[in-house]
């Protein structure tokens, strides 16, 4: 269900303006009206929230609160489109995906995501606009102004550009006579953004690659040592296994496919003990880090 009605906290989160900033604003220039529920507390509609996103992208590109006060919607709205024909173009392309965000807008989404990548490579969108994205979609999701459906809602057409970007690829070294990488995510492991971009990375540098995605049992992996592939596992943990029980998902990884090349990234291994990996286990902090690693083992072959 789109979400309707905003608190001044949700204003406040999505924004970036504090509520107390939001209420000085209402008083002394008008700025927004707001309803009030029947305890009196200050309810904004869908108009409000976007009114506040554009006077915060406003504001950040210098202009005074007081002279956007003086300014009808439709001139606010305009100065805005005047702001992002310039160098400002960024910033309220993040305001417009939120939006689309609360409103379940798929249109608005892939609008400014298309117009993103007319401009720029797949990659600098990924990096400079959708992770910011996710990014502050997991702090709005903390403070409750967004739910699980917004979370699942963004996260999925991230995924299907994802998917077309790597089905595009013109994969010249990505041949089946290759030693593969596995791509996984641990048994009960669901986030799979990060490895599924990791993908398309390493389709994108030639290599070759199979995507087995979220939830695997590690009894599975053994198949690719049996048909004399000599993998390389990779795969990212952020929520499963927990940091208690990653040593033993490490050590039964091991006996599972005998001690195979295990390349690992997620906010998990950041617990890890680096003393308890055995030496075909590789922790690293991001994906650029594990790319030169790849680049540099390929080099070596």
């Amino acid at each position: 269900m789109i979400k309707s009605t905003f608190s001044i906290k949700d204003l406040e989160n999505l924004s970036g303006i504090k509520a107390h900033t939001i209420r000085i604003w209402e008083k002394r220039h008008h700025l927004l009206e707001p309803d009030r529920s029947e305890t009196n507390i200050r309810v904004y509609n869908l108009h409000a929230l976007q009114k506040i996103l554009n006077v915060s992208y406003l504001k950040n590109t210098g202009m005074k609160i007081s002279a956007i006060a003086t300014l009808s919607n439709e001139e606010i709205e305009q100065r805005v489109r005047t702001q992002a024909e310039s160098e400002h173009q960024h910033n309220l392309r993040l305001q417009e995906l939120k939006l689309a965000m609360v409103n379940f807008d798929e249109n608005l989404f892939n609008n400014v995501y298309d117009a993103e990548l007319s401009q720029k490579g797949f990659d600098i969108v990924f990096y400079d606009l959708l992770i910011p994205l996710l990014e502050e979609l997991g702090s709005l999701w903390q403070t409750n102004t967004i739910n699980i459906a917004h979370e699942h809602f963004i996260s999925n057409l991230i995924k299907q550009k994802l998917l077309i970007q790597t089905q595009v690829l013109d994969s010249h070294r990505d041949s089946l006579d290759s030693p593969p990488y596995i791509l996984f995510m641990p048994e009960n492991e669901m986030h799979d953004l990060g490895l599924l971009f990791l993908n398309y990375r390493l389709r994108s540098a030639g290599f070759h690659t199979i995507f087995l995605g979220a939830s695997m049992k590690l009894d599975t992996l053994s198949f690719f040592q049996r048909n004399g592939q000599n993998p390389t596992f990779v795969t990212f943990i952020t929520v499963q296994p927990t940091s208690k029980k990653l040593p033993k998902f490490l050590k039964k990884f091991n006996s599972k496919v005998n001690q195979a090349p295990l390349v690992l990234l997620g906010t998990k291994t950041a617990d890890l003990d680096q003393e308890t990996l055995t030496p075909n286990q590789k922790v690293f902090k991001s994906i650029e880090h594990a790319m030169n690693y790849f680049e540099e083992q390929l080099q070596s072959i």
